[in-house]
C-alpha cells in the first residue's frame, strides 16, 4: 500500500510493476540487469481517488495516460532496481498530490482608465507617422 496523504492511499492491486532494460550506454551491466523500472496505475479503475483529481491527473499524465485509463511511468535514473522502483513510487505520489490541489479560479480584471488612454494615445500617434508616409501632393 502506498500513502499519499492521510486520507488517500494507493492498495497494491492498483499498481503493477515490470522490469526491463534500461537504455543508452552502460556496458555489460545494462545488457544483463534489468534496473529500469515501469509502473503503471489503474488510475481509472481506482477507487480512493475522486473523479475532479483523476481529471486533473490525466491532464498532468499527458503521453503517460493510456487509452484504458492507466498511468505509466518509467523510471531508469539509477543502476539500482530498488531505488529505481522507489523513484517510480515517489514520483507518482508527487503527481498525485499536484493532482489533488484545486486550481484557483481566475478573476478576470478590467483594464485601468489611464491604460486604456495611454493605448489610445499610442495608437492615434501611431496612425500619424503612418499618414505621413503618403505620396505628398504637388498642390
Amino acid at each position: 500500500m502506498l500513502r499519499i496523504t492521510d486520507t488517500i492511499s494507493i492498495e497494491d492491486w492498483e499498481l503493477t510493476e515490470q522490469f526491463i532494460r534500461s537504455s543508452g550506454p552502460g556496458g555489460q551491466n545494462v545488457n544483463k540487469v534489468s534496473t529500469a523500472v515501469e509502473l503503471r496505475f489503474e488510475a481509472d479503475r481506482s477507487p480512493n481517488l475522486p473523479g475532479p483529481v483523476k481529471a486533473r491527473l490525466k491532464r498532468l499524465a499527458g503521453r503517460r495516460w493510456t487509452k484504458d485509463g492507466a498511468l505509466i511511468l518509467q523510471v531508469e535514473d539509477t543502476r539500482s532496481q530498488a531505488r529505481n522502483r522507489e523513484i517510480a513510487r515517489e514520483r507518482l505520489a508527487e503527481l498525485i498530490r499536484k493532482a489533488l490541489e484545486k486550481p484557483r479560479r481566475r478573476i478576470p480584471t478590467k483594464p485601468t482608465l489611464g491604460s486604456k488612454n495611454r493605448r489610445i494615445k499610442a495608437k492615434k500617434e501611431r496612425g500619424e507617422v503612418k499618414a505621413m508616409r503618403g505620396k505628398i501632393d504637388p498642390d
